[in-house]
């Protein structure tokens, strides 16, 4: 369940759809709305932006590139570190016409590798293409796949590149893509296996490393270019994350992999919980990783821990904290530098290792921003010496823009101006923090555009995915999120209660086996602290969310009566029957403690189905046909019961759709029906 993916998206109709009326895997126009002008045009604003999705500086601080978004295509662009000189990387081609993406430096700073169909005259194949920045000559393919690949890194010994492979297969991995229809004999999911293959710089058919039987969803080389540490699990990939172990072993086909930590028998915090981006200590000796209670692979944070490269004593280093690492990298032998959040702000910070434990030697700088290099939430590109970083930032004031400088205090200043033009149509937005139940809770409030003290405001909560994720500052694009809503006139609470990251690992935790209760009150108690200092009518409170807030759309009408109007996107109606539909059962099992067979108990006293005699709210839902997180079936379940207890209520299925919608068609009917569905229910003109 996802914010990200991370991140947004959304659904509906004004009538009820069923998917087998789409043979053309398209939403009939007749089952569109009719287009409100202030949609369009707000839709038009959002649609403006140019996504950044991958920066690199060079290892020698000299150069930039990066990955924007032309004309609906991603193109890589290069300049000098201050921005200066930016063009495109190969001039010949036309911006909007292929896809170059997931760029990497070579260790000496003079070749750029990256994939791009841009090679093929269909553009239908991918190739490993590598440019040598020193000549004049165009990019060359290294090698043309016949699978879906990803995650590009130059070993450090620059003779090879590395990456994640999937032969034979195209389809997008991860548990958020649209998932196969399941006909005929039923195999339990995905059975492809996403391997660490490797190409040599010179152009060579790719070699795949790690073994056959092992899903692997990230790597990352050894100093010596000599080993690879890998998180992997056994296949179906989109399911098995949450058993996922870290792996060490040759860089070399058919080498042997040793276990170095496996969370599901292993002693100690971590038991049972998830981990990610290991990163090798600058002697190769060690590997450091963050570990901890996660919902989906991408959405990184917990604890920082280190086990030795061979195995052996696994050490949290970061017990107790009460911020969220989630990234970091080795800046020295027992250095490191970690990308964290504190109360839904990004902090960049410096950690220094002393016997066991990790101490926080100061915080470097904090944005309340969204900030990434394209390899991992918060990730940073940092030269060789770690004296320069860069990264794309954003915020709900400002548009993306490649960010670049020293590191140290200051923040760097942003060295591009790709999307200069582009200003807000919705209000500002506040920090707001409250304490409840002993607890300290942060959310962001959006103030409705063109606030007037003098007047009384609907206010829309926004519940993030997850739970473990975390609502923070950043620019939106045109798909399902709360600054459309804010824009027409609506307060916007986007809170992060517990079970959300950034106030340590027991406040992710702090839901366990009560989904829907505390972090529910949580929000309740923001809405009256914001309702305490705002004109806030609350007569005309609305609840909307995707994935856990699609769950929590559901669930919050059962146990209170103070919301209006409700959108939920992806959601979740009951958990006993959910665990034998979705694909990714695994992830289940940290948050309720047993399977549904084992403990039925504790999977009821969370599932809206149970008190649906409670609600009265009128709900939309919106889903995706094939969504493989939460099942479509549990939005029919839940329209159905509305329906037979007589609450208003609207279902739209989307053809083709997984957990994160893809079509610009669908992302922009869904936020439509959503934002009239408010308008309906909770006026924002009143008063």
């Amino acid at each position: 369940m996802n914010y990200r993916t991370l991140l947004a998206c959304g659904l509906f109709g004004a009538a009820f759809v069923a998917p087998s009326a789409f043979a053309d895997n398209h939403m009939p126009s007749g089952n569109r709305p009719a287009v409100d002008p202030r949609i369009t045009s707000l839709l038009a604003e959002l649609g403006k932006v140019n996504d950044i999705s991958g920066v690199a500086l060079s290892p020698d601080g000299k150069r930039l590139a990066w990955v924007v978004e032309r004309k609906g295509k991603p193109m890589i662009e290069i300049a000098a570190a201050d921005g200066g000189g930016a063009h495109p990387l190969v001039a010949s081609i036309k911006p909007g016409s292929c896809s170059q993406q997931d760029i990497t430096w070579s260790p000496d700073s003079t070749r750029l590798a990256y994939l791009s169909n841009c090679a093929d005259p269909k553009h239908k194949t991918r190739h490993v293409m590598l440019a040598n920045l020193g000549s004049h000559g165009a990019p060359v393919s290294l090698t043309a796949l016949d699978g879906y690949a990803h995650a590009l890194r130059f070993a450090p010994d620059g003779r090879r590149i590395g990456f994640l492979y999937v032969a034979g297969s195209n389809r997008r991995t991860g548990a958020t893509a649209a998932a196969k229809t399941q006909t005929g004999v039923i195999s339990g999911g995905d059975m492809a296996v996403q391997r660490v293959a490797s190409v040599a710089v010179g152009g060579a058919t790719p070699q795949e490393l790690t073994p056959a039987d092992r899903y692997v969803y990230e790597f990352s080389w050894s100093p010596d270019a000599r080993r690879i540490a890998y998180v992997g699990a056994p296949a179906p990939g989109d399911n098995n994350w949450w058993i996922a172990q870290l792996y060490v072993q040759q860089a070399e086909p058919g080498a042997r992999s040793r276990s170095v930590v496996d969370p599901n028998t292993v002693k100690g915090p971590l038991h049972g919980l998830q981990l990610a981006l290991p990163r090798w200590s600058p002697d190769g000796s060690r590997l450091a990783f963050i570990g901890g209670l996660m919902s989906d692979q991408g959405a990184t944070g917990g604890d920082i821990y280190t086990v030795p490269a061979s195995g052996g004593t696994l050490t949290d280093l970061t017990p107790g904290i009460h911020v969220t690492p989630s990234w970091l990298t080795w800046t020295g032998a027992r250095q490191l530098l970690v990308s964290q959040i504190s109360n839904g702000e990004v902090q960049l910070a410096e950690y220094r290792i002393e016997g066991d434990k990790a101490r926080q030697s100061r915080v470097l700088f904090t944005l309340a921003a969204s900030i990434g290099d394209g390899n991992a939430a918060l990730a940073l590109s940092l030269s060789a010496n770690h004296q320069q970083v860069a990264y794309a930032q954003s915020s709900f004031a400002h548009a993306p823009e490649v960010h670049a400088g020293v590191l140290g205090p200051t923040p760097p200043p942003a060295v591009t101006h790709i999307n200069a033009g582009l200003k807000p149509t919705w209000g500002k937005a506040v920090s707001e923090q409250w304490d409840h139940e002993g607890k300290h809770v942060q959310g962001w409030l959006l103030y409705p555009a063109n606030y007037d003290p003098a007047r009384h405001y609907p206010l829309i909560v926004y519940v993030h995915g997850g739970p473990s994720w975390v609502t923070m500052q950043r620019w939106p694009s045109a798909g399902y999120g709360p600054a459309p809503f804010s824009a027409l006139g609506y307060f916007v609470l986007m809170p992060n209660p517990r079970g959300s990251f950034g106030q340590g690992e027991a406040y992710t935790q702090s839901n366990r086996k009560d989904f829907g209760h505390g972090d529910l009150r949580d929000i309740l108690a923001g809405v009256d602290h914001v309702e305490k200092k705002l004109p806030v009518d609350d007569k005309r409170l609305g609840l909307t969310g995707w994935s856990y807030g699609g769950y929590m759309s559901m669930f919050a009408p059962t146990q209170t009566r103070r919301f209006r109007a409700v959108v939920a996107g992806a959601g979740l109606s009951d958990w006993r029957s959910y665990y034998g539909e979705n694909l990714i059962d695994q992830w289940m099992i940290p948050f309720f403690g047993a399977s549904v067979y084992e403990d039925p108990a504790v999977y009821a006293k969370s599932s809206p189905i149970n008190f649906v005699k409670n609600v009265k709210t009128p709900t939309l839902m919106v889903v995706g046909e094939n969504d493989a997180e939460t099942p479509a079936p549990q939005s029919f379940e839940w329209w159905h019961a509305l329906r037979a207890m007589g609450v208003p209520t609207e279902l739209v299925v989307y053809p083709g759709e997984g957990h994160g919608f893809h079509k610009p068609a669908d992302r922009r009917d869904v936020l439509q029906r959503a934002l009239l569905w408010f308008e309906k229910y909770l006026p924002a003109t009143r008063g």
